[in-house]
């Protein structure tokens, strides 16, 4: 594949798809005709040149491939002139491209298909991690085996899973949802959200430290489930989740020198982006007094690390306070894990690791913590021993590559 269409696969895929399913109703018949075009552009744009306008070409050529498939199998034969089927389809691919919103009026008017993709993602017929799953695949156009990695399980296995999926969705009403199935879809799509943060922060594979478009795609779409809610539908966690989000998003230009990560007590605070901090603080203020909530926990700990000039004036036991009310809320493995490092950094290395005695959990974090934890309890071997398991799970290769490093920093006992 080459590179622009790279680029246009992972700006726009979900943004055809949305139009596609729009128009046709069939979210098989969107993926595979819009997958056919990316196919048909990979052919041709090498040898023809890219248009001038990829999208309304890969618009154009999926609407035609799904208008071949309709007539294949006799469900929309019109009998309508091939010509002038052809003309609108170019005319109006082109037009749409153009005014996202519509060309007759104002943004935001139309609505925006991709948030509908989303919500029909979050139909309550389907278990919501394969609604998250689906959405990561189909909206943001993350690949199968990174949401697999995700999800902690094979590459075949997820794309089994996204098949059901995508069947149970066949013949779903592709439309906002209104009263209580709205806010029953909130919650999911939320959680959907940050699970889309979360491969764009710290993807599970490949070489980049960090894919910051990702991640900003996911606060969009935050922005805009906020946007189009009932003025009287609570949006508490909401907000918490957009200032979570802003707060970890704001170190993206900070969390990478020369290709290598840069972890948090190393980063240039300078380099954050303190307008994303900023419009954080604002949303969480008023909901200091609010009831406990997961997102609402994370948020303020990300606000003591943000609000913290340097690392030494970070508030450890805070943090460790605000983990311990999550561990009790979630009983998660993952804030269990994240608590020990808290517990680690407020009173030293072997209260942590206490906390780490008997969790189990896939992946590379656990052992690459207990590592760091034995490493700074002077536990050598022990250390050297753990890195290796974890460096033999991770598959992304920046935070393999200090894996490595940190390893070969710790003396044996």
């Amino acid at each position: 594949m080459t590179d622009p269409l790279a680029a246009v696969l992972r700006d726009e895929w979900g943004r055809l798809l949305a139009l596609l399913v729009a128009q046709f109703r069939r979210l098989d018949l969107a993926e595979d005709g819009l997958a056919d075009a990316f196919e048909a552009a990979a052919r041709t744009w090498p040898g023809d040149g890219v248009p001038a306008n990829p999208p309304a070409w890969l618009l154009t050529t999926a609407r035609r491939r799904i208008i071949d498939r309709l007539r294949t199998e006799t469900v929309a034969d019109r009998a309508l002139p091939v010509l002038a089927v052809e003309a609108d389809l170019t005319e109006e691919a082109q037009r749409t491209m153009a005014f996202p919103d519509g060309p007759d009026g104002p943004p935001g008017r139309i609505g925006d298909e991709r948030l509908r993709l989303v919500l029909l993602c979050a139909h309550p017929s389907l278990p919501r991690e394969a609604a998250a799953a689906l959405t990561l695949r189909l909206v943001l156009g993350v690949p199968t085996e990174d949401v697999a990695r995700l999800f902690l399980v094979s590459t075949p296995t997820m794309a089994a899973r996204l098949t059901r999926a995508r069947k149970r969705l066949a013949g779903q009403h592709f439309a906002v949802p209104s009263g209580a199935e709205l806010d029953a879809r909130v919650g999911v799509v939320a959680d959907v959200a940050y699970l889309a943060f979360t491969t764009g922060y710290a993807p599970a594979s490949g070489a980049d430290v960090l894919r910051a478009d990702v991640a900003g795609e996911a606060i969009r779409l935050v922005r805009v489930l906020r946007d189009v809610l009932p003025p009287d539908h609570p949006c508490t966690e909401l907000d918490a989740l957009l200032a979570l989000m802003l707060l970890q998003h704001s170190r993206r230009d900070a969390r990478v020198r020369d290709g290598a990560i840069v972890l948090l007590a190393d980063q240039d605070r300078s380099l954050w982006r303190h307008e994303d901090v900023d419009e954080a603080v604002e949303l969480l203020t008023p909901l200091a007094h609010a009831p406990a909530a997961p997102y609402l926990l994370q948020a303020l700990i990300a606000a003591e690390h943000a609000i913290a000039l340097d690392p030494a004036a970070t508030d450890w036991s805070r943090i460790a306070d605000r983990y311990r009310e999550l561990d009790e809320l979630t009983g998660s493995p993952v804030v269990r894990l994240n608590r020990a490092v808290a517990v680690a950094e407020a009173d030293g290395p072997l209260a942590g690791l206490r906390l780490l005695e008997g969790l189990t959990l896939p992946g590379h974090r656990l052992p690459a913590a207990r590592a760091e934890l034995l490493a700074r309890a002077g536990r050598g071997d022990e250390a050297r021993t753990a890195y290796d398991e974890a460096i033999g799970r991770c598959h992304n290769l920046a935070e393999r590559a200090h894996l490595v490093e940190r390893r070969a920093e710790v003396p044996p006992d």
